[in-house]
């Protein structure tokens, strides 16, 4: 269920936001509603970002990989029988950016697992060709 909220903006910042809309062709709502969205997540989770890309916006650790990425190295080490601090080992993450991609996960497993599923298929099907 969604609820409606009355905002006042300076007028410049709604020119602002409604040329980004457009220029997105999106809404000025559904632009109003992701900058909420995601500023609650960067709120909750500090350091991660969303970035745009060819298969859309995704979580991001800032100074980072993606939280999808981070995700599926964590579950491919696990498979090897090895933890999830050999990427700190390695300098692939530091600690903090480790643990931050872990908590997004946590907080939104159906968001970056059906990420981690789609590499996966495409992954597959462009090794069978």
């Amino acid at each position: 269920m969604s609820v409606n909220i009355s905002v006042r903006l300076d007028e410049s910042l709604a020119e602002r936001l409604r040329l980004r809309a457009r220029a997105a062709g999106e809404t000025l709502s559904d632009r109003l509603r992701r900058y909420a969205e995601e500023g609650t997540r960067r709120d909750e989770h500090p350091l991660i970002t969303f970035r745009d890309g060819p298969s859309g916006r995704r979580a991001g650790v800032i100074g980072g990989p993606d939280v999808w990425e981070v995700a599926m190295w964590v579950e491919d080490l696990a498979a090897e029988g090895e933890s999830a601090e050999t990427l700190v080992a390695d300098w692939a993450l530091t600690r903090g950016q480790l643990d931050a991609a872990l908590h997004y996960r946590a907080a939104y497993p159906e968001e970056i697992t059906a990420r981690v599923e789609l590499h996966r298929r495409e992954t597959a099907a462009a090794e069978a060709r």
